[in-house]
């Protein structure tokens, strides 16, 4: 069986009920990585694969459900965004993902403003004020990109490596034909923070076979030694050679894209738009 503790019966029960067969979280939460020394993954991997939803701390799971169970898993919204009426064109792509569909996804033209004196809309709505850019972080015209998607919250992935579920390199060996597309976003980090964060996973060889990668928005950014978010990732992965977009409709900003781990993926780039092709194999 799996196991213990109220929210781990939870999840276990949803995953034993033949009749669930998607799974979306109600929230992230700083702590959700203690129920992982519970989690039975060899026993989870004889049940029937199911989708699950949900970003930030649910990384902690959904990382682990693509790199462990190599099952597929959807980084996007939680639960009370579905609250909203009518849904964002985000949320529909996240469920039609879980149908088997796979949508192309094009960059939202406006996202919201970081204010958290502002207070909740009751109706979920989205505030959306501030113009959407992507970057391409070297000055390319136009960046494509392919191959196998896999990331997530920066602050909750490298809570993984080395400890015993840290599979990230069988994974990427497995697929190293197709190559891997990294997405990375950050809730809440200064910048030699990211520098940091990012060199080690240099170090550790978690992007060998990286065919690029894909940064979101950050919620909280302490920029130290005039070192903004873009120049810490400038500085430390120029030396990969590989195409970064920056800025992209991902993380705690919304509104997010649907961003399916395990799936392979194409990205386009270009004059501060983007779009992402999504293909369920």
């Amino acid at each position: 069986m799996l196991l213990q503790s109220k929210e781990q019966k939870s999840l276990c029960g949803l995953l034993e009920n033949e009749k669930v067969k998607f799974i979306i979280f109600a929230t992230g939460g700083d702590f959700l990585i203690e129920m992982l020394p519970y989690l039975n993954w060899e026993y989870i991997k004889t049940l029937p694969p199911k989708w699950i939803q949900g970003y930030s701390d649910i990384t902690g799971i959904e990382f682990l459900w693509t790199t462990i169970l190599d099952t597929a898993s959807i980084y996007c919204q939680t639960i009370k965004d579905y609250a909203m009426h009518p849904w964002y064109p985000n949320l529909s792509n996240a469920l039609e993902f879980a149908k088997g569909n796979h949508p192309d996804q094009q960059s939202f033209p406006y996202h919201e403003k970081v204010d958290f004196s502002a207070k909740e809309n009751e109706d979920y709505t989205y505030q959306l004020t501030q113009k959407t850019i992507w970057k391409n972080l070297y000055g390319e015209k136009e960046i494509i990109m392919q191959g196998r998607l896999l990331g997530g919250c920066l602050d909750i992935i490298q809570c993984l490596w080395g400890t015993k579920w840290d599979k990230i390199h069988e994974y990427i060996e497995k697929y190293q034909e197709e190559g891997i597309i990294w997405y990375l976003e950050c809730f809440e980090i200064s910048t030699p923070e990211l520098y940091r964060k990012l060199w080690q996973m240099q170090q550790a060889g978690y992007f060998r076979y990286c065919k690029g990668i894909i940064f979101g928005r950050p919620l909280f950014v302490k920029e130290d030694y005039e070192m903004s978010h873009d120049d810490a990732i400038k500085e430390c992965m120029q030396n990969l050679h590989i195409p970064i977009i920056t800025g992209a409709d991902i993380g705690h900003i919304a509104p997010q894209m649907a961003m399916v781990n395990g799936a392979i993926v194409k990205i386009v780039s270009k004059e501060g738009k983007g779009m992402i092709s999504t293909f369920l194999k």
